[in-house]
């Protein structure tokens, strides 16, 4: 009888372990990016906002909070920001939000002797995801694009949302410019 008691135990705290790993590897933010071959990216030092046609964007205050995030990776990079038609490179976004689900478990073991206990729930959570895009005006080119998941969530609250938003972005241009190979 113990040791079938054991057995459940070991195994409901592997299936509690699992979950936990799956929550937090699906929390993370996810960065992606690519570049086209052969541009000398040496060549950018200013750029400008434009909007991407057809592209969704959010509310007043969530456009001003992207921008501030990509001005502020983006000036680490050398890069100036103008209003001027004589910008270097066209700066534009867009941005998803779709629903996903999230787990949320907890585990307390009493060992072999006393059982253990554990639960899950799942919740709703909005996804967003935000697509950056580099134009090189005199080529009319897309020269750089990236995109980071799990990056904007309208229901939450200003602040955290500046600082996922900051996060985002420098991990999605903590390579640019990209190296040549």
């Amino acid at each position: 009888m113990q040791a079938n008691q054991a057995r459940r135990v070991c195994l409901l705290a592997m299936i509690v372990n699992v979950l936990l790993l799956t929550c937090g590897t699906l929390l993370a933010q996810d960065v992606k990016y690519n570049f086209m071959p052969g541009t000398d990216f040496s060549k950018y030092h200013t750029y400008k906002w434009v909007p991407i046609e057809g592209g969704a964007h959010p509310n007043q205050i969530m456009d001003a909070e992207i921008k501030q995030a990509v001005d502020s990776q983006l000036s680490t990079k050398g890069l100036a920001k103008t209003d001027g038609d004589k910008a270097d490179l066209y700066v534009g976004y867009q941005i998803a939000v779709d629903q996903e689900k999230q787990w949320n478990a907890y585990g307390m073991g009493g060992g072999v002797r006393w059982g253990g206990m554990a639960s899950a729930r799942s919740s709703t959570i909005s996804v967003g995801t935000l697509v950056l895009d580099l134009y090189d005006p005199a080529s009319k080119q897309l020269v750089w694009t990236g995109n980071a998941t799990k990056t904007i969530d309208p229901s939450s609250n200003q602040e955290k949302n500046q600082k996922n938003l900051d996060k985002a972005m420098a991990k999605l241009l903590k390579n640019y410019p990209p190296k040549q190979k």
